[in-house]
């Protein structure tokens, strides 16, 4: 599976809100583009993705991604790819869930997504059910939050 560039990608802006779109289509599973990591930092802010526990990675062009409850790409962090979660055409808006990458926002906000499961408030993985994120893909990273998340509440029912 060869990896395409950057250039099949295409920032849009209109009253100061960009998306990002795509200049070919893409099959479910195909590789779209690498996630830049280049630029590493240990806090969060509103151009990064979180890739690891406490590592989020500068994300150039990808920053003009959007959320959606119903996401059209994966930002795999573990193999650094943003891949398509199901057949996009040519000129499609791309979306990926930020909870998929983020445990906890640097800047949250009110999702208006549309999606018949939206929800509704887009803070960080930290924030929703279980039963939220387990419909959606999420980085190992991620999961790992939320094991430790689930083995601290045990241990804290049984001091109870």
């Amino acid at each position: 599976m060869s990896t395409t560039t950057m250039e099949t990608l295409t920032i849009k802006t209109e009253n100061k809100f960009r998306t990002l779109t795509t200049k070919r289509a893409y099959k479910k599973g195909e590789v779209i583009c690498d996630i830049p990591s280049e630029n590493l930092t240990n806090e969060p802010n509103r151009f990064t993705v979180q890739i690891g526990r406490d590592k989020h990675t500068h994300v150039g062009k990808l920053a003009a991604l959007n959320h959606s409850c119903d996401p059209n790409v994966i930002l795999d962090t573990e193999n650094m790819k943003m891949v398509a979660y199901r057949d996009i055409e040519k000129g499609e808006e791309l979306f990926f869930f930020y909870p998929s990458t983020e445990w906890q926002m640097d800047a949250p906000f009110i999702c208006l997504c549309g999606s018949a499961n939206c929800i509704n408030v887009v803070a960080g993985a930290r924030f929703l059910p279980l039963s939220t994120l387990e419909r959606h893909y999420l980085n190992p990273h991620i999961r790992e939050y939320m094991i430790e998340l689930l083995n601290n509440t045990k241990v804290h029912l049984t001091e109870l």
